[in-house]
């Protein structure tokens, strides 16, 4: 064999132990970030069981996101199984069977709702936070009184498996968990009077930072499935999807329908099964204040 090609067999080969040696590296790193314990110390809310709280939940339940990702039921479903190796799966909230809450108290909703954090102290990976941290206090009571009167239905147990490509880009911190996520400096939410208003619109929004960034101006998910669709700008900026609505009424219609005024299917990736169940009041509300949003360029989140 040639000298020079031997040596390109050693290096080529040497490239190839060192990239193993940094997937493995960078693998076992992501583990140890799932395992860390967080210490957060956080205020209290207290728990209710009054009925118009429990109703209030109900709506919030329905309509934030809780149903694409828990079931309509609470048991939990399967919501990304992915070919290249992506599974999540939403964790009973029920009392039956693999139950995620049973026994848990005031202050474990808490930090599981606002901080990501789960009971045992590890951060939660997909669980959207962020989109609930800003409940208000009575919001978060509400929606925590109506999960903790759903009927016992047995579900499986939720489950996280991350492909190696994703899981290193966790380790490098470029797609981050639920604790990453959060300013938990913030207080939080004080109430904002519910009407078809941009302040009201803006509390509505929060359910939407998850997919669309904290600036809603969108571009590729985060850790996402690589067939899903990049998240759209919801500001005024250029590429934004916001002048296809020209009225609040037309917006509502997409929630409800999944469909375009020209008649297009939006991207399922979009938790219809939510959006759908919000009133009137929230999207137009929602409407008014992603009109008045100040231009962002496309895909900066």
């Amino acid at each position: 064999m040639r000298p020079w090609l031997r040596r390109s067999l050693w290096g080529a080969l040497g490239l190839a132990l060192l990239a193993g040696a940094a997937v493995a590296a960078g693998m076992r790193l992501a583990e140890r970030k799932m395992q860390r314990q967080l210490v957060l110390q956080v205020a209290d809310v207290p728990l209710r069981e009054d009925a118009a709280s429990v109703e209030r939940g109900r709506y919030l339940f329905a309509s934030r996101g809780c149903v694409d990702c828990h079931g309509a039921n609470g048991a939990g479903r399967t919501f990304i199984d992915d070919p290249n190796g992506m599974l999540v799966r939403g964790p009973n909230l029920t009392p039956g069977a693999h139950s995620a809450v049973r026994g848990y108290r005031s202050i474990d909703w808490v930090r599981i709702l606002r901080h990501g954090v789960k009971r045992d102290g590890r951060p939660a990976l997909v669980m959207p936070s962020e989109d609930y941290n800003r409940l208000t206090d009575d919001d978060l009571a509400a929606l925590v009184a109506h999960v903790r009167q759903l009927p016992a239905v047995d579900g499986e147990p939720g489950a996280v498996r991350l492909p190696p490509p994703v899981k290193l880009l966790y380790a490098l911190g470029v797609v981050q968990d639920a604790y990453e996520k959060i300013d938990h400096r913030l207080p939080p939410q004080q109430p904002v009077a519910e009407g078809v208003t941009p302040a009201h619109g803006a509390y509505v929004a929060n359910m939407c930072l998850g997919c669309h960034g904290p600036g809603l101006s969108g571009g590729r998910i985060p850790g996402g499935p690589p067939d899903w669709p990049a998240a759209s700008n919801l500001t005024s900026g250029e590429g934004s999807v916001m002048p296809r609505y020209a009225s609040a009424e037309q917006f509502r219609r997409m929630l409800a329908t999944g469909k375009r005024p020209d008649g297009t299917a939006v991207s399922p990736v979009m938790p219809f099964g939510s959006l759908q169940a919000m009133s009137a009041t929230d999207a137009d509300a929602l409407y008014l204040y992603l009109k008045a949003l100040p231009p962002r360029p496309a895909g900066g989140r």
